[in-house]
């Protein structure tokens, strides 16, 4: 059995890449997720907007897999604006429990200069593990 490439119904396809990738051990891997959706349109330009877009995106991926919140182990996000980010941190915190619930993962922040697609303020990728 080779690993399966996970794609949420209805999302426009990826191109070059995949959203999500499950291995047979159960590992998910999700392809680094922007604030837009899953027809690859932009309906915020604000940053708490786009942030909870990409966190929505990426339990979309989990849940085509099998999986929930509970079983997200790792966080990496990729920042344009760490003054953005840090002004406001209680909408991200109301905005995170809104999506992942009290689920806490292994999280890594870093601040880039820019993404892919212009429009991006932020980009996250996440690993879970789906033993179900």
């Amino acid at each position: 059995m080779s690993n399966t490439i996970i794609q949420p119904e209805g999302w426009a396809p990826a191109k070059g890449y995949s959203n999500g990738v499950l291995t047979k051990d159960g590992t998910l891997y999700v392809g680094g997720q922007i604030g837009w959706t899953a027809e690859q349109r932009f309906e915020s330009h604000d940053f708490i907007g786009q942030m909870e877009q990409a966190l929505s995106n990426i339990m979309d991926v989990v849940t085509a897999a099998g999986g929930g919140a509970e079983h997200i182990t790792r966080l990496t996000w990729y920042v344009t604006d760490k003054a953005e980010y840090l002004a406001r941190q209680s909408e991200i915190g109301a905005v995170y429990r809104k999506i992942l619930g009290r689920n806490f993962p292994a999280m890594t922040m870093v601040v880039v200069a820019g993404l892919v697609e212009d429009e991006a303020l932020l980009e996250i990728e996440a690993t879970a593990v789906i033993t179900n």
